[in-house]
C-alpha cells in the first residue's frame, strides 16, 4: 500500500532557481532509495521553510527513508524536521484526479 510522505523544516534558502541548481545531484539520488515513486519538492521563502512530499511503495520504506533523511538534515545543522506519514485513501483521492497513485 502506498503512502504520503511529508517533511518540511525551517530553511533560509536557497530558495527557486538557485535551490534547483544546488540540490540537483542530491535530487536524482533520490531517484536511488527504496521504494520511493516520486517526491515534489516545496519552498516557502516567505515563512523560510523547505521540504517534500513523497510517495513511497509502503509504510517501511518510508520510515526507513525518513530516519536517514532526518539524520541527514540534523548532520547539516538543520532542526526543527518535521516528518509524517499518512496512508492514502483512494476512493476519495480518484475523485479529485489523483487516481495517478495506482
Amino acid at each position: 500500500m502506498t503512502v504520503i510522505l511529508q517533511v518540511d523544516f525551517p530553511s533560509q534558502g536557497p530558495f527557486g532557481e538557485a535551490m534547483s541548481q544546488a540540490y540537483k545531484t542530491l535530487a536524482e539520488s533520490i531517484n536511488q532509495e527504496t521504494g520511493m515513486i516520486w517526491k515534489i519538492w516545496t519552498e516557502n521563502r516567505d515563512t523560510e521553510e523547505a521540504g517534500g512530499i513523497y510517495l513511497f511503495d509502503n509504510q517501511e520504506n518510508a520510515e526507513k527513508y525518513l530516519k536517514m533523511h532526518t539524520a541527514r538534515l540534523t548532520s547539516f545543522g538543520v532542526k526543527n524536521i518535521r516528518g509524517k506519514i499518512f496512508q492514502i485513501n483512494s476512493a476519495l483521492s480518484d475523485i479529485n484526479q489523483a487516481n495517478f497513485l495506482k
